[in-house]
């Protein structure tokens, strides 16, 4: 049992006033979210954001760089980054981390919801998995919907078979508060949460409320269900 000092690190982006927050409401907004690639667009920008204050956690060594009239030290992360989002509706997510991590090593991974016969009720499936080594590396997993955090735990077991690494980080744009508790608990305290904001619950097939509805279908469409 975690004590309230072993608690998995949470950065909620959404408690300080910034620009995250119109993103955040464009994604949300039932008119402006039917614009695919804006949808797209917004998730890439906030996944920039996240990125950017993630970055502040990194390592970092003193390097001098030679401009034209002198040195300049600087000083610059060290980390060996592995970047891995969720397939379909982590694309534009992991695209907007790579805009700032652009020497990450890159994973994919697929996680669904495979329902049963009961249509409320599911479980987690991975059926395809491209990962390099994660020994000793700085792993971020990034997944836009933080809903029930079950595909999240699921993602990270399949990944142990490619190395321990060195600190983990996840990466989501909107979370549910029971998806945050299932996580915390399954996390050790030096993984590091950074969320654009955290919604108050779940409906009772799972989805976030208030929400946004589906990320993966807002972005690239509706899909067949199997």
């Amino acid at each position: 049992m975690k004590t309230q000092f072993e608690a998995m690190k949470i950065r909620n982006l959404s408690i300080e006033n910034s620009i995250l927050n119109t993103f955040l409401s464009e994604l949300r907004q039932v008119d402006i979210q039917k614009d695919a690639m804006r949808f797209r667009r917004n998730i890439e920008r906030i996944g920039e954001i996240l990125a950017y204050e993630m970055s502040k956690s990194l390592d970092y060594q003193t390097e001098n760089i030679k401009t034209p009239l002198g040195i300049s030290p600087t000083a610059l992360p060290t980390n060996n980054i592995v970047l891995c989002s969720i397939l379909r509706a982590g694309i534009p997510l992991h695209n907007g981390l790579l805009n700032y991590f652009d020497t990450a090593e890159n994973a994919f991974i697929s996680a669904y919801r495979q329902h049963k016969q009961n249509p409320e009720s599911f479980e987690i499936v991975v059926e395809y998995l491209a990962c390099p080594s994660l020994e000793n590396k700085t792993l971020i997993l990034a997944d836009p919907m933080l809903a029930t955090g079950q595909s999240m735990v699921a993602t990270f077991e399949a990944l142990k078979g490619f190395g321990t690494p060195k600190e983990i980080h996840l990466i989501s744009v909107i979370g549910a508060q029971e998806g945050v508790d299932f996580i915390s608990n399954h996390f050790d305290a030096n993984v590091h949460l950074w969320i654009g904001t955290i919604d108050e619950k779940l409906n009772s097939k799972g989805y976030i409320i208030p929400g946004l509805g589906d990320a993966g279908d807002l972005a690239f469409g509706e899909k067949l269900q199997h």
